[in-house]
């Protein structure tokens, strides 16, 4: 039980030796506590997106990722790449914006159908997140397939003995799409590890203020 649920208690009972809370003192609890839950949704979008940027200052990952942006497939990944940002973009501005109008609510009415906007947001932003790796790697992996400057990129000079160019082709697209099920599902498990939980408390929150309301 945490603390909220002792002073909703203590409210509810009106025990004498525990200080007496109104409804109001109540509200802005679940109010504090909404408005810090959405902050750090909004502070963990940002970092999500962030950090694996940071990656492609590297050397080394600038060298990799080259590879699949200087074939005939180039342009169509840069437009999906660019298309992929504006949409973060777009989710990460929803997640302030829930942030600051939760910050300045006055009523427990309008703070539950805030929350409710909050989780909607966050559980399209989850899907089309998912969607989108899930997606881009699956391309990646028919272009490795259909494209043959792909091969010839990873492989410049021969290919490897015993494997035709066709079979390394087959090879090179197969596990792209087991390390695109395999990534999917990892980072399907983090979501739910950090937004999952934070929704949770909001969920909580919400029916907390439902039965207030009743």
């Amino acid at each position: 039980m945490d603390e909220l649920d002792i002073l909703k208690k203590d409210w509810q009972k009106r025990e004498i030796e525990h200080p007496k809370l109104s409804y109001n003192d109540i509200y802005k609890m679940i109010w504090k506590k909404s408005s810090s839950i959405v902050k750090w949704i909004f502070i963990i979008s940002i970092l999500e997106f962030v950090l694996p940027n940071l990656l492609y200052l590297l050397p080394s990952t600038r060298e990799r990722m080259s590879i699949y942006y200087t074939n005939d497939s180039s342009t169509f990944f840069i437009v999906l790449s660019g298309i992929q940002y504006l949409v973060i973009f777009y989710f990460i501005f929803q997640f302030y914006k829930r942030y600051k109008e939760i910050s300045v609510l006055d009523d427990a009415r309008t703070l539950m159908k805030n929350i409710i906007k909050t989780r909607r947001t966050v559980k399209h932003y989850v899907i089309f997140s998912l969607s989108m790796i899930l997606l881009t790697m699956s391309l990646f992996a028919a272009s490795f397939y259909f494209d043959p400057n792909m091969l010839t990129a990873v492989y410049p000079n021969e290919i490897p003995e015993g494997l035709t160019e066709e079979k390394l082709r087959t090879i090179m697209a197969i596990s792209f799409i087991v390390v695109a099920l395999l990534t999917t599902a990892l980072l399907a498990l983090i979501y739910f590890l950090l937004y999952g939980l934070l929704l949770k408390k909001l969920n909580r929150n919400y029916h907390e203020l439902k039965k207030m309301e009743i």
